[in-house]
């Protein structure tokens, strides 16, 4: 466009610039106008070229010709080169460093002969990862004087050694740099040093951090840098060496550990001022840098007549730089594409350098971006062929930009990869841009690093809160606010990233690839979603598979998805061609619809890659193919009508009058009367310091009848922000296709999105939540530790304590410190209140599912356990959420009442092939019943009160029994002797304990065998506890393993014991009725209890192996355990004086019975004399004790009693063969058939309880004959003696 240049004449228009007083500062406060409206009329174009291109004043004489591409390009060459590039050409010192490569010496790279282990490049040029437990190497390139540098980008944040060696370093499978002489390392994750012994040095490092690793050979040290700055010497003194050897860059790293050395191939992100790079820059880097800045200084102008030179139109001076722009721009453009044409090699290194800085300056980092700016610099540079090859190093640069940028707080909240994101969400608005990324190879790996996001650790987060305050705390009161201020800024940075996250999904989602076949929008989305599946499955094991993504990842895509199916899509009309399950109300969330629900069923019957080795609710799926095989079921829709599990009249969802937690009134209420905000999050984790809302307005409008929160209401959805602030601009070039009828079996469904969310929630969001709740426990004790250390300290002890309790107050004092900042991150990046909403909202929609798919017993088979682990995890996750998402007492009753109805449904379902799913299930019903909110759900479940119960008894196996000891001892809660000190009764269960006495009274079978693992169980948890207290006692030492082992045994034995006793006061009858075996069985354990309580010689060790953290010996109470014992003992003695049970079993015989009356004695004897004030209110177990001394008055006289008919009849001789073989107490007066082995009823009766084979010759029990009484045991009646699982025959468990 020559012709169209701008003639220059005397009789030409004036042109007015605004130049800047410094060149190449565009933000100088001093300006001057150059017009050319003066006796010489044609000087003012020349003299804006000279600033344009940095030339003296007046070098350029005037032009003869329009400003035209030639012209500028005659410039170029002729003047610019001649005082730019020349001039400032020149060549660093390089002397002392040698590249071991012949063939092409300015390539530095890895030595393949050094590489010991398994070291592969898995991306161009040095992206490497261990497939080895550990592998070391090499570069190509020594060093023996001078300064030289390289750096690392850490992709993964585990054990890497990086410095320096020489090549007679030895690698081995074990061994690497910094293991041997001469060999020099940094390891981040030990946070050590390393040259033949390990010495602690620097600070821990993360994901995304780069490690600049330095070597001075003038004096002789060796030094790191953690984003760009300094970790100190390492090492000085090093040994000197010559030319024919010197020091080569050198990694060892472990098995699935991935890093980036940039040797120089890319300019260093932290140049070290003094160091230079192993690799030389490409010549042609200082002439394209000149270059950009000239197009950078035609830019200035233009935005400076933009800004100032309208306020000045009415002078009639000035015309637009319209006119020279184009060609101007255009010589400097075609001039910097011929530069780097000559050499092709250094396209990388320049677009990486200098063209991602020019276009991060011309766009700027933070709001107002200038987009017109930038959409005029790329509309110059697509016209040049070798763009696209700088276009798709941009977008590697950016990506990799995203991942090591980190949140800086004075910078928020535009700090992190807000800046590098907001740039590549507006240039891919162009197809040719877009479709351009879709082609390479790198389509996926970019995209992971745009989703990719820093996380800090100890050493960053003390930065960004370098104040820290907490409820209750000492610190000073100012520190509060600060606090506030700093939560609130990193809210507000953290939602910046995650709406760039959003928008850039979105952009992907409308993309339609150019192929032959028929695309439609969501593909490439679905297929990178897929892939990304498939890539990290096995990312939540202990041992991950090489190449999984960085879980930042999973987490951005995780949020991505979450906010698009809770809150909605936020850019115009970009999801009408989206595959809903509704035809209207497009515009709610998914998670927030209500009326008929739908699920495509297909999605569990297919055998896609990334599902292939996910394990289904009735096995793998190769097996679940062989044994249950489906075919007509793939294309099946199931529907169902929200809330149809629930009972009519407690049914809650977002169609009736009371709506669920996640769209009640209540949140806004909730939130506002917290009375310590920081302890859950600041203001500005709320939606009002966000541009998006927190929850969509339609959301709001569809579930609820007034407003959310005051503060959400009043905000515009995304799509009605302002451009200039959000860029929200058109899509250029780019087609949306209307959802048709003909396109719903291609179209993207929001139900495989919900079906990636909770794969990705299992995978990557599970770990993060569970590190969360780690964090915020150990918070909670810092504190109570604290302040114990505290109040100790004000009761002013003697010096040397008081020393102590100083440095033990110093440390708690930073471990809250450091929990606290910790806590407060994890509160900004996943506890958002839409965050909780979309997952409340989602577990809804999953459990519905669920419970409605579990009456299709083929389909249900096939659900992925992890929806499953997802839902539990999820659901417990917002249980335990902190800040609380609602009160406990609404929780599950608006709107997760199926929750509790499949617990209780599913925890002993048969078609739940995994032993560790049911364990799950039963784990949240033991932890729910705990709180009395949540119990008052079970109690009005009617899926509860009919199944559990029953499910309970017939669960209490080898497996099983800790949680179904702690659930019927929570429903059991309140009756027990000493329990009702604290009032416990008033949270007891009357509902459940009426249900469990009328599920034992109406099945025999089933409360035998239950009885009968209980009598095992807590023979084998006293006899573990009396084998702790006894091999400490041997040692004469408590560690704490050892203390905490006991406890936890100790504890079980008294919940046990205390179920035992409930079983005897609700249902007595089974002891005192029938055979006495039961009644037998249960003197033995109490007597055994006692025997191991009231041991003298075990008194100390038992005091000290129960005694808590910081608890005193006199605290230790002993009651917990004697308590049920007594309990069981006047149970049974109240029920024996009833009408119905005169004439039956009797309970003072079986006591006189056992052959050990001196440890009955002393056992009742250490009962009554116990202090059992404590455990009473009043004076009124004073009448139990009377009566229970009573008792022991009995038991004694009936011994006596005996011991005189045993002296008068004389004692039995071993010869008798009448007499019982096994107790020696009774005649055997019992057979077995077919053996005629023999024994008395009593033993043969219990032995049958856990084995049908003869305990003399171990041949299989058909029958057994009563000689005395000729009765026979039929098969049924054997079948009902031996549970299948009982607990007995399980190797932990032994008899007692």
């Amino acid at each position: 466009m020559a012709e169209d240049g701008l003639r220059i004449g005397g009789l030409s228009s004036g042109l007015a610039v605004i130049l800047n007083g410094e060149d190449g500062k565009e933000n100088s406060s001093r300006s001057h106008f150059v017009s050319c409206c003066d006796d010489l009329g044609h000087q003012s174009v020349e003299r804006t070229l000279e600033y344009v291109f940095a030339l003296p004043n007046k070098s350029l004489g005037p032009l003869v010709s329009s400003v035209d591409r030639n012209v500028v390009r005659s410039i170029l060459k002729n003047e610019f080169l001649k005082y730019h590039v020349n001039s400032e050409a020149s060549v660093s010192n390089r002397d002392g460093i040698a590249v071991d490569n012949g063939s092409v010496p300015q390539i530095v790279g890895l030595e393949e002969v050094s590489i010991c282990g398994d070291i592969r490049i898995v991306k161009s040029p040095l992206l490497l990862e261990s497939f080895a437990m550990f592998s070391s190497a090499r570069g190509n390139v020594r060093v023996w004087k001078g300064k030289w540098m390289y750096e690392v980008t850490l992709e993964t944040s585990g054990i890497q050694q990086l410095g320096w060696a020489t090549v007679t370093c030895p690698f081995t499978d074990h061994k690497g740099v910094g293991d041997a002489d001469d060999s020099y390392a940094f390891d981040g994750r030990r946070v050590k040093k390393w040259n033949k012994e390990a010495e602690i040095y620097g600070q821990p490092w993360v994901a995304g951090d780069i490690i600049g690793c330095c070597i001075d050979l003038d004096c002789n040290e060796i030094s790191f840098y953690r984003n760009g700055v300094s970790l100190g010497v390492a090492f000085s003194g090093i040994r000197k060496l010559g030319p024919g050897s010197g020091y080569y860059p050198a990694i060892s790293l472990s098995q699935g550990e991935r890093c980036k050395l940039n040797f120089g191939a890319h300019p260093f992100r932290y140049q070290i001022n003094g160091y230079l790079p192993l690799q030389e820059p490409p010549s042609v880097n200082a002439c394209a840098t000149q270059l950009l800045q000239c197009l950078s200084r035609l830019l200035g102008m233009e935005r400076a007549e933009r800004s100032s030179v309208e306020k000045s139109r009415s002078l009639k001076r000035f015309v637009s730089l319209e006119e020279i722009f184009y060609p101007v721009s255009h010589g400097i453009c075609e001039e910097f594409f011929s530069v780097l044409e000559a050499d092709m090699g250094s396209i990388e290194y320049v677009s990486w350098g200098i063209v991602v800085s020019f276009m991060m300056e011309v766009f700027g980092v933070q709001v107002p971006h200038d987009y017109s700016s930038l959409d005029r610099v790329v509309d110059v540079f697509l016209q040049y062929q070798d763009s696209h090859v700088m276009f798709e190093h941009i977008l590697n640069a950016l990506s990799c930009g995203c991942k090591t940028a980190s949140i800086v707080l004075t910078e928020c909240p535009y700090s992190g990869s807000y800046p590098y994101l907001a740039l590549v969400c507006h240039i891919l608005r162009r197809e040719e841009l877009m479709v351009l990324w879709w082609k390479s190879s790198d389509f996926e790996f970019i995209f992971e690093g745009f989703l990719s996001r820093k996380s800090p650790n100890r050493q960053d987060l003390q930065c960004m809160m370098p104040s820290v305050w907490w409820p209750g705390s000492c610190e000073d009161v100012s520190y509060e606010s600060s606090m506030m201020l700093t939560t609130t800024a990193l809210s507000e940075g953290v939602n910046k990233i995650e709406e760039k996250h959003r928008e850039l999904c979105l952009l992907v989602m409308q993309f339609i690839p150019p192929i032959s076949s028929l695309q439609f929008p969501g593909s490439v989305f679905r297929t990178f979603i897929q892939n990304i599946l498939l890539k990290n499955r096995g990312a939540d094991r202990n041992m991950p598979p090489p190449g999984v993504s960085s879980n930042s990842v999973l987490v951005s895509l995780y949020t991505v998805i979450l906010h698009f199916l809770s809150e909605g899509f936020s850019m115009g009309d970009c999801c009408n061609w989206l595959k809903t399950s509704e035809s209207d109300g497009c515009h709610v969330g998914f998670l927030h619809r209500g009326g008929q629900q739908s699920f495509p069923v297909g999605l569990f019957l297919k055998n896609d890659p990334h599902r292939a080795d996910i394990s289904r609710l009735g096995g793998s799926f190769s097996h679940l193919l062989k044994s249950h095989p489906v075919y007509d079921q793939e294309a099946e829709v199931i529907r169902w009508e929200e809330g149809c599990m629930d009972d009519e009249e407690t049914r809650v969802t977002h169609l009736t009058e009371q709506k669920p937690c996640c769209c009640s009134n209540y949140d806004a209420d909730f939130s506002r009367s917290l009375k310590y905000p920081i302890r859950y999050a600041a203001k500005g984790s709320r939606g009002h310091c966000s541009p998006n809302p927190e929850r969509s307005a339609q959301v709001a409008a569809e579930c609820s009848a007034g407003n959310l929160n005051d503060d959400i209401a009043d905000k515009p959805s995304t799509s009605d922000q302002s451009e200039s602030e959000f860029g929200y601009h058109p899509v250029r070039h780019m087609r949306i296709v209307p959802r048709e009828s003909n396109t719903s079996t291609t179209t993207l469904r929001e139900e495989e999105l919900l079906d990636a969310l909770l794969l990705l929630y299992h995978v990557g969001l599970a770990p993060n939540f569970k590190q969360a709740s780690n964090y915020m426990s150990h918070q909670s004790q810092s504190v109570s530790l604290l302040e114990e250390t505290d109040k100790q300290i004000r009761e002013r002890p003697c010096s040397e304590q008081l020393k102590r309790l100083k440095e033990a107050r110093n440390n708690y004092r930073g471990d809250v410190i450091d929990c606290v900042r910790h806590c407060t991150w994890y509160r900004v990046s996943l506890f958002s209140r839409w965050k909780q909403r979309g997952m409340y909202a989602a577990c809804m929609w999953i459990v519905q599912l669920l419970l409605v798919l579990s009456k299709m017993d083929l389909v249900f088979i096939y659900i992925p356990e992890f929806y499953l682990e997802a839902l539990v995890d999820c659901f417990h996750v917002l249980r335990k959420s902190d800040p609380p998402f609602v009160p406990s007492a609404i929780f599950i009753k608006q709107g997760l009442a199926s929750f509790v109805t499949f617990v209780v449904t599913h925890f002993n379902d048969p078609r739940v092939s995994s032993a560790d799913l049911r364990d799950l299930l039963l784990q949240s019903i033991s932890v729910l019943v705990q709180y009395k909110e949540y119990l008052s759900a079970f109690e009005n479940n009617e899926a509860a009160t009919l199944r559990m119960p029953k499910a309970l008894l017939s669960a209490f196996d080898n497996r099983s029994w800790i949680p179904v000891t702690n659930i019927l001892l929570r429903l059991c809660k309140g009756y027990g002797f000493g329990s009702s000190k604290h009032g416990e009764s008033s949270s007891s269960s009357v509902v459940f304990q009426r249900l469990l006495r009328e599920a034992c009274i109406n099945d025999e079978g089933l409360f035998s065998a239950f009885l009968n693992r209980l009598f095992n169980t807590l023979s084998w948890t006293m006899t573990e506890f009396s084998v702790s207290v006894r091999e400490m006692q041997e040692k004469y030492q408590v560690s704490d393993f050892q203390q905490r082992k006991c406890c936890v045994i100790f504890d079980l034995s008294c919940n046990l014991a205390r179920v035992l006793e409930f079983c005897t006061h609700e249902i007595p009858q089974a002891f005192l009725s029938g055979s006495d075996t039961n009644l037998r069985r249960l003197t033995e354990l109490i007597v055994f209890i006692l025997n191991h309580i009231t041991s003298a010689a075990d008194t100390e060790f038992f005091d000290l192996s129960l005694r808590r953290n910081g608890q005193s010996s006199e605290k230790v109470n002993r009651g917990t355990i004697l308590a049920p014992l007594v309990g069981i003992i006047l149970n049974l003695l109240d029920a024996s004086t009833e009408p119905e049970s005169i004439g039956k079993n009797d309970v003072v015989g079986i006591f006189s019975s056992m052959d050990c009356p001196d440890t009955i004695h002393c056992g009742f004897q250490y009962l009554l004399e116990h202090n059992w004030a404590g455990s009473f209110r009043g004076d009124a177990y004073l009448t139990k004790l009377r009566q229970l001394e009573c008792f022991l008055g009995l038991v004694l006289c009936r011994i006596e009693t005996q011991e005189i008919e045993k002296t008068r009849s004389g004692t039995v001789t071993d010869a008798d063969d009448g007499m019982c073989c096994i107790c020696y107490a009774t005649v055997a007066d019992a057979q077995f058939v077919p053996c005629s082995h023999r024994s008395c009823y009593g033993c043969i009766s219990r032995h049958l309880l856990n084995c049908v084979r003869c305990f003399f010759c171990n041949a299989t029990v058909g029958e057994v004959i009563k000689k005395v009484e000729t009765k026979n045991i039929s098969d049924q009646d054997l079948s009902r003696l031996v549970p299948l699982s009982s607990l007995i025959n399980s190797q932990c468990v032994p008899s007692p």
